[in-house]
């Protein structure tokens, strides 16, 4: 199972991250006014410092650009790209053919009142070239990505039944729920979960311990 922790600014995070058991560790680029949301260089700089201890870094982004994508991509060594926002299977297949060095792809699907917005689009990306999907809450304002509401497990393994890739699961996950979604821990196309509020101390950052926790608790579960 594949633990990411999301939305790291510091390369004391990254640290942390690593020493807490993370496979994956999100780093949000071209996310417009999104808290933790990284210039090039820093995004460069906290990717290379993933690399180095041992995490793989993950681009996370809402942009359409696949041009712009590949590039940042490319600079910073980030070894995936989780598209986040409403991006259209067009974009998968065009970051797909400029990145064709083994960039691997995911794809976020939003689910609201335990209907997925992208339902209808779930074949299109897969043939596009998404190598998984990730299944994350649309908030009750609206708002998406770190919305830290919780999905329905019916919902989540009713869409993993519908898909054919494998998925990440998002949305309010901490070291006190994963037995609300054995369903989902059960699916055979369960790759791992996705966690950034959890992870977080008073200060916002991400915490070590509180990290540890998270991962410990689902490994073990």
């Amino acid at each position: 199972m594949l633990v990411k922790f999301c939305g790291a600014t510091t390369e004391g995070e990254v640290a942390g991250m690593a020493a807490a058991g993370a496979d994956l560790i999100g780093l949000w680029h071209g996310v417009r006014g999104g808290s933790s949301d990284l210039s090039p260089g820093l995004l460069a700089t906290l990717s290379a410092a993933a690399l180095n201890a041992g995490p793989d870094p993950v681009l996370v982004t809402f942009s359409s650009d696949a041009g712009a994508l590949a590039e940042a991509a490319a600079a910073s060594g980030a070894r995936w790209v989780q598209l986040h926002g409403f991006q259209p299977p067009g974009l998968v297949r065009a970051l797909r053919r400029q990145s064709p060095g083994g960039l691997k792809i995911a794809k976020v699907l939003h689910l609201q009142g335990g209907s997925c917005l992208e339902d209808r689009l779930t074949g299109a990306y897969e043939r596009a070239g998404a190598d998984c999907f990730l299944f994350d809450a649309v908030g009750d304002d609206g708002r998406i990505g770190s919305t830290a509401q919780p999905l329905n497990d019916a919902a989540v393994t009713a869409l993993a039944d519908r898909i054919n890739l494998p998925f990440l699961l998002a949305g309010g996950l901490h070291d006190g729920n994963s037995d609300d979604f054995a369903g989902a821990r059960a699916h055979p196309r369960f790759l791992g979960i996705d966690v950034d509020s959890a992870a977080r101390g008073d200060d916002g950052l991400l915490k070590a311990e509180r990290a540890a926790a998270v991962a410990r608790a689902w490994r073990s579960a």
